[in-house]
């Protein structure tokens, strides 16, 4: 899409730098050259305001990826495409039949009005619960860790959405500032929203949460 769009060497795209490196990578083999922005908190996507910030005069394209099913707001992002010149690409995820995501969904909201001790995902208008991700409160990445280890010991399944942020990988290493793009590779963990997880399972999971939630201490 970037080739046929006549962007390539010399030529920059603003990209996210909290997900994997594919976005990137097709920037780079496109010939241009990708810079990174800082995303929302609340919908771990592109913040149309750090995209702004982010153009410069060889900016020629933003590619918004959706994240975990929550949609990024292309209203705002389109606006500052717009407003600069750019072509603005999107990124979706897979679809799951809607009876699946309606599931997912009436998990979720079990899991929101539940759960302690772990910041539960911002709903939002679209959202389909791809990965249901929480935080972990604490001091960083080793408090996440070693939840997401007592919890797995005691048969809850997670995982870590985003262990290293592409602007820290080797080969994408840049010197740029994105703290809310840090902080969530420190903080975040998918629980399970699966429509085949039964009552019981959904139980577990919040029981084993609730329960190591309180030992984290918030960060001052």
């Amino acid at each position: 899409m970037l080739r046929a769009a006549g962007v390539g060497a010399g030529d920059e795209v603003i990209v996210p730098a909290f997900g994997n490196a594919e976005v990137a990578e097709a920037v780079i083999q496109a010939g241009a050259l990708p810079v990174f922005a800082d995303i929302d908190p609340a919908t771990y996507c592109l913040d149309a305001v750090e995209v702004d910030a982010a153009v410069g005069p060889r900016t020629a394209a933003l590619v918004a990826v959706h994240r975990f099913g929550r949609p990024a707001d292309m209203t705002r992002l389109w606006d500052v495409g717009q407003r600069r010149g750019l072509l603005v690409l999107e990124q979706g995820e897979s679809e799951a039949p809607y009876a699946e995501i309606e599931e997912r969904r009436a998990r979720a909201t079990y899991l929101d009005g539940r759960l302690r001790g772990v910041r539960t995902p911002e709903r939002g208008a679209g959202h389909t619960y791809q990965q249901y991700v929480v935080r972990v409160p604490g001091n960083g990445r080793p408090d996440r860790d070693a939840f997401a280890r007592a919890v797995r010991a005691k048969g809850v399944e997670c995982r870590v959405p985003v262990k290293t942020s592409v602007h820290r990988m080797p080969g994408f290493r840049q010197d740029v500032c994105l703290p809310e793009t840090e902080r969530a590779a420190d903080e975040t963990l998918t629980l399970p929203v699966d429509a085949s997880l039964t009552k019981r399972e959904m139980q577990r999971i919040v029981s084993t949460c609730n329960a190591l939630g309180g030992l984290l201490q918030p960060a001052f």
